[in-house]
């Protein structure tokens, strides 16, 4: 499937570049809220890549990592202002501004890779006519893998948790703070390492790859692998600089999209278990959670599911009805 991608990418950046001839060159900034060497920065910068030499240069993508150009909070906003022209985005950072964009933290509803992509499927078209409202053209979007939780002790329930700061990155995990008696704290990929070295933060719930990329182990001691849930990373282009490209830049675009969730997802999986092996290597304790910890969790879980539907209504209820169904 990526060769025959990366075949009709190629083949249309071919054509078009021996048809554009003197065609104005445009320069796509690209903000992302994670480092260099994660790998969905990683994925975009090879989708950047693709877009540019497939349009034959017409359309150049320049990626901006680590919340350089916008922190992650602001990037949304930007590409939908038309600050930025194009951009990627964790959507369920932005669950205060529409529940429905937290259909992928919904705790323990989605735990596996083959479950995330049925529920990604049932959730699509609500996800993209919503965005398409916000001006936004939704691209690609490529799954985190399967989140677990860190600490700086061992914890065996969820009364261990209590009184401790944790790190937040949107609504669900504020919320799951708040039941399980910790205490949440706002804070972008960016300033992890900072902010657990400061004591800023002494917990967070993420997947190996963001403590691996962080060196979490230089603050944290312990993983526990709890599968809670798969958040997503979306890439999105203005509506108005997705108008304005041409018919063949656009299915250049659309191809290099095609290619970098294929190849994100793949690049994910692969991931899951070599950054678990680096938080091992970093002298952390990781491995699953205990009974115990796990029971207590998905009290947790059915609370936060009841709440999820109820602020969404009946186009939550379409999305989990239409996952279950796939089941």
């Amino acid at each position: 499937m990526r060769r025959k991608l990366l075949k009709s990418v190629t083949m249309i950046g071919a054509a078009l570049a021996m048809s554009s001839g003197v065609a104005s060159a445009e320069t796509w900034d690209m903000p992302m809220a994670y480092s260099a060497t994660n790998f969905h920065s990683a994925t975009g910068a090879e989708f950047a890549k693709c877009v540019t030499t497939g349009t034959g240069g017409s359309i150049e993508i320049k990626t901006h990592p680590s919340g350089s150009l916008f922190k992650g909070a602001d990037i949304k906003r930007a590409i939908q202002t038309g600050q930025v022209p194009i951009g990627e985005r964790l959507l369920s950072g932005h669950q205060n501004e529409n529940a429905l964009f937290g259909f992928d933290s919904i705790p323990f509803l989605a735990t596996s890779f083959d479950d995330s992509a049925k529920l990604w499927k049932a959730a699509k078209p609500t996800l993209t006519k919503i965005l398409d409202e916000q001006n936004l053209v939704l691209l690609y979007a490529v799954p985190w893998p399967p989140q677990g939780l860190y600490f700086k002790k061992e914890v065996t329930s969820v009364a261990d948790m209590k009184g401790i700061k944790f790190r937040s990155y949107n609504s669900a995990t504020a919320r799951l703070a708040e039941l399980s008696g910790m205490l949440p704290v706002t804070i972008e990929a960016a300033e992890i390492s900072q902010a657990f070295a400061t004591g800023v933060a002494e917990s967070m719930i993420s997947s190996g790859s963001t403590g691996y990329d962080r060196k979490v182990w230089e603050s944290l001691t312990h993983f526990y692998e709890v599968d809670a849930w798969l958040p997503r990373n979306y890439v999105m282009v203005n509506k108005d600089s997705w108008n304005g490209a041409s018919k063949a830049n656009q299915n250049v675009i659309r191809g290099c999209a095609s290619l970098a969730e294929y190849t994100g997802l793949y690049r994910s999986i692969e991931y899951t278990q070599f950054t678990l092996n680096g938080l091992k290597a970093g002298g952390m304790t990781v491995g699953p959670a205990g009974d115990k910890l796990v029971s207590d969790l998905k009290e947790i879980g059915v609370t936060m599911t009841t709440e999820w539907l109820d602020k969404t209504g009946s186009e939550g209820k379409s999305i989990v009805d239409a996952f279950k169904a796939m089941k």
